[in-house]
């Protein structure tokens, strides 16, 4: 354990301090733990450690990569068509516009189900920028909703990297993990987002920012219906397998199929082919610009696959080191419920490094062991918690708060006592709701 807390004090050091890339830094703190462990006697050897850090870098890439390609494709076939635009318009127009901050959070609802945090936020921000402008509303009171359910659907909705991460490392259910974070989700974002922004707007004084529009005027628009239905295809088809578990249909026909379809790469490549149609060819765009589009979206997802492979090395050699044993004995000794023991971990690592998706990928590799060694706990509500503890804490060490702060066109102070907040309560707030779940969960058991 020892060893285990200083190779993640070189990892933090190196990353805040010294500006390390991040997958160098945990390369170097895995060969640091590993020559720990050697030095010490251990029945590892330097060659060894590497081997199990190469390994678990593969492993952890070979069951997310596809589905993190794919869906951040999705997301950018979606910024480029223009469809958040859309979706707004309709809103207001079936909402009315006294009704804009209910119109903001569906729209944040919808793109943040399939979209990056900092995609949906160059999407939905010029909006707010509008209807903020045209309602005269604060500023802070429309857009933090908006942050707070894209920051939400980021963190605990597959297919964004950090869920997926969870799921496979702790063998979860993808279609019961993605109703758990509509369920606790939606709650903990109104906690974060609406609720906090009416007491924020009483003290925090922000103007409204200026914006260029993003899409030509004379680009061909898709409709409202197919807009939406394209959106919320994945998580059908996502959902579509989970009704076969739950329907005891597994050795039907019918039910292979739709376990076929609901499989995460399955769903998410028709999702990606149907969406090439829908905002794509269908909206006058050639195949090379799609083909543009695509290559952008995965180069610009470059380090965090890497880092998501380094994260899973770094967690292979935690557990090859032998620390998986000694955390199974702390969780134990401590009685800490499991859902509190996670997501202290990822809360943890999340405030040290900055990196939501470091925090997920550690803290879900020290768990998996624990959880093996002490079953009982629900492996879906558990993704949940080191979702909502990997989102905890956002402070001048992680790059979305600088990001947040620039687009929004806040200070230093001014951010803190914003975007800081909503993140520590969508932390606090989710952590209550996945104990309350899981209370739930054993009274009617």
């Amino acid at each position: 354990m020892l060893f285990a807390l200083l190779a993640i004090a070189i990892l933090v050091l190196l990353v805040t301090w010294l500006k390390l890339n991040p997958f160098i830094a945990l390369l170097i703190s895995s060969l640091a733990l590993g020559t720990m462990v050697v030095c010490s006697g251990g029945k590892m050897t330097m060659v060894e450690v590497l081997d199990s850090f190469q390994t678990g870098f593969g492993n952890t890439l070979a069951k997310t990569g596809s589905i993190i390609v794919l869906g951040v494709i999705f997301g950018k076939l979606l910024a480029e068509s223009g469809g958040a635009g859309v979706l707004a318009k309709q809103f207001i127009r079936t909402l009315g516009p006294s009704r804009i901050s209910l119109c903001i959070i569906l729209l944040a609802l919808c793109v943040g189900m399939t979209t990056w945090f900092a995609v949906g936020l160059l999407l939905i921000l010029p909006i707010v920028i509008t209807l903020a402008k045209e309602t005269g509303q604060p500023f802070l009171r429309l857009v933090l909703p908006m942050l707070s359910f894209l920051s939400v659907m980021h963190g605990l909705m597959p297919p964004h990297p950090g869920p997926v991460i969870a799921i496979e490392a702790l063998h979860a259910n993808m279609g019961k993990v993605i109703l758990w974070a509509l369920v606790l989700g939606i709650p903990v974002a109104a906690i974060a987002g609406p609720i906090f922004a009416r007491m924020a707007v009483k003290r925090v004084h922000v103007a409204t920012p200026e914006f260029a529009p993003s899409v030509s005027p004379a680009q061909t628009l898709p409709g409202f219906g197919l807009t939406l239905f394209t959106i919320l295809l994945p998580v059908l088809l996502l959902l579509s397998g989970t009704m076969v578990e739950l329907l005891h249909g597994k050795e039907t026909a019918w039910g292979k199929i739709f376990l076929f379809l609901g499989n995460p790469v399955i769903a998410l490549l028709l999702s990606v082919l149907f969406a090439m149609w829908a905002f794509g060819s269908r909206c006058g765009r050639a195949a090379g610009e799609l083909l543009k589009f695509s290559e952008a979206s995965v180069a610009g997802i470059g380090m965090t696959l890497i880092l998501v492979g380094a994260g899973g090395g770094f967690a292979l050699v935690m557990r090859t080191a032998g620390v998986a044993d000694q955390l199974a004995a702390l969780a134990a000794s401590a009685g800490l419920p499991m859902l509190l023991y996670g997501w202290l971990v990822s809360a943890f690592i999340r405030v040290a490094t900055g990196s939501a998706t470091v925090a997920i990928t550690v803290a879900s590799g020290f768990i998996a062991p624990v959880m093996a060694a002490h079953p009982g706990t629900n492996p879906d509500l558990m993704v949940i918690s080191i979702g909502c503890g990997s989102l905890f804490l956002s402070h001048l060490n992680d790059s979305g708060f600088w990001m947040v702060k620039e687009c929004l066109g806040l200070t230093v102070a001014q951010t803190l006592r914003t975007w800081t907040i909503t993140e520590t309560l969508i932390g606090l707030s989710g952590l209550a709701m996945t104990l309350l779940a899981e209370r739930i969960l054993v009274f009617l058991a």
